[in-house]
């Protein structure tokens, strides 16, 4: 079996996943890609694969830790 990289990426005002040379659908956060990412995973394991997550810190996008400015966290 391969291995399912699936990386966090900043994209436009949001986040998305990318796998294989593909970036997905936006995000609202980096929270929620993250969250998706790691579905996918799930389903990678039960395929036999070994599985890479990676998200980035708050230095990527716009620099907050969620990657969403304060006013829209509320």
């Amino acid at each position: 079996m391969g291995i399912a990289q699936y990386d966090i990426v900043s994209k436009g005002d949001g986040w998305a996943i990318q796998h294989d040379g593909s970036i997905g659908m936006a995000y609202f956060s980096k929270e929620a890609a993250f969250e998706a990412a790691a579905a996918a995973a799930s389903l990678a394991i039960r395929d036999g694969h070994e599985v890479i997550v990676r998200a980035p810190s708050r230095d990527a996008g716009n620099k907050t830790a969620l990657g969403v400015k304060d006013s829209q966290t509320a």
